[in-house]
């Protein structure tokens, strides 16, 4: 289908932000940006002025399907990318089967496109069943269509058998991509060890949990030089850590995600398990650390961690209570009003932070820009308009979120993926 998008704002760094532009997209591409542009048969939308930007790219995101379909499947979070302004999400492994042979993965890409409104790509487990004991068929994963190496949010907790995956993977030149989490630390904590935990009576996990492997991995990505990721840091003590890596020449990249910058342990409040998540959400010395580390670049992107569950596990006693949070319908409004407007960033390393740095990392070339010949994954955001997070009319399954009625700016008008406007 021919559309012509009319009087769109475009970002500074690659157009005038004063003039208002045309986008001409034919064939799911985008063939033209320039002024007036009459094309004869095409649909024409006039997005009156509003801000024009390329489709997000999540890199964290538990779709849940296959397995656990009732909690979340491919149909159900693809209408809730679609609403968030996620054009492009990647499937965590840890699935039930996981994504560790060419079958699954296979069965990802095929429901994809049968069932799907955005572009899902998943990523290979690097072990057998993410257990983190005997490597996956990684070659034939890559074959199949897998984007990156990992083992989800499961802990690998071998140093040789990572090792020995880094060193593989390499032929592949696919990003080895890890959470960080010593279990024997972290044990049976459910949030943040310090003041708050103490004061609830909850066991806490210490930061070292996370900051020992982030320590142990940065280690063996130096040695090996495989490309590696390190997922949802929250941690002030792992962005100096990533900071230090990345000065020595490290070929390090890593993420956070929107409750890392903005809620500290203190939403845990009356035992709160919305606020239940993992990593645990920290105090406020680390709020402040994973913001600088945003932007001075340390950080190179922000995920959402997607990470949905049945809201019944939710409610029930915080020891028990399952973690988890559902955040692509909330991640890009979050971040702009936490981030944006407040002065940390611009609205370009925004983009950059949710779209081009997770294009580069996933080498989805043809994504990641509002540019002639990419992709025409699109989005029409409205910056002025406020709109209050009510989960209820969240189109996940996992109608929650630990910033439900929150007032937030950013509002995703349109969305266009391959040159289809779905909103």
């Amino acid at each position: 289908m021919k559309t012509v998008l009319k009087n769109c704002r475009l970002l500074a760094t690659s157009h005038d932000k004063e003039l208002l532009h045309d986008i001409y997209v034919d064939g799911g591409i985008i063939e033209k940006i320039g002024l007036d542009i009459e094309v004869e048969g095409a649909k024409v939308l006039d997005v009156g002025g509003h801000m024009v930007l390329p489709g997000l790219i999540d890199m964290h995101c538990n779709i849940c399907d296959p397995g656990h379909e009732y909690i979340e499947d491919i149909a159900s979070v693809s209408r809730a990318a679609l609403r968030g302004g996620f054009t492009t999400i990647t499937c965590e492994p840890n699935t039930s089967p996981a994504i560790d042979n060419k079958t699954v993965v296979e069965y990802i890409v095929s429901k994809s496109k049968e069932k799907s409104l955005v572009n899902i790509y998943p990523y290979g487990s690097m072990s057998i069943g993410c257990r983190g004991e005997q490597m996956a068929e990684i070659g034939e994963m890559f074959d199949a269509g897998i984007v990156g190496i990992s083992d989800g949010d499961e802990f690998t907790d071998s140093a040789a058998f990572l090792r020995n995956v880094m060193i593989y993977s390499k032929m592949f030149d696919l990003p080895v991509i890890t959470h960080c989490e010593d279990r024997e630390l972290s044990g049976r904590g459910v949030m943040n060890e310090g003041y708050a935990a103490a004061c609830l009576g909850l066991t806490g996990m210490p930061r070292e949990a996370e900051e020992v492997i982030v320590a142990r991995n940065l280690n063996l990505a130096e040695r090996t030089g495989v490309k590696l990721h390190l997922s949802h840091i929250s941690t002030k003590g792992s962005v100096q850590l990533i900071r230090e890596a990345k000065g020595r020449g490290v070929p390090v990249t890593c993420e956070t995600c929107p409750h890392y910058f903005i809620l500290t342990e203190d939403a845990i409040g009356d035992y709160n398990t919305l606020a239940k998540v993992n990593p645990p959400l920290r105090a406020k010395e680390d709020v402040f650390a994973i913001i600088e580390g945003i932007e001075d670049g340390t950080i190179d992107v922000i995920a959402t961690g997607h990470s949905p569950t049945n809201l019944t596990e939710k409610q029930k006693e915080f020891d028990q209570a399952a973690y988890g949070i559902s955040a692509l319908e909330t991640a890009f409004a979050l971040s702009y009003t936490h981030l944006v407007e407040p002065g940390y960033i611009t609205v370009e390393k925004l983009v950059e932070l949710l779209s081009k740095k997770p294009a580069e990392i996933l080498k989805l070339y043809n994504k990641g820009l509002v540019q002639e010949g990419r992709d025409a994954d699109i989005i029409v955001v409205d910056f002025m308009e406020s709109h209050i997070i009510d989960p209820e009319h969240f189109a996940s399954k996992a109608r929650f979120s630990p910033f439900a009625e929150e007032e937030v700016r950013g509002k995703v008008l349109y969305t266009m993926v391959g040159g289809k406007m779905l909103t």
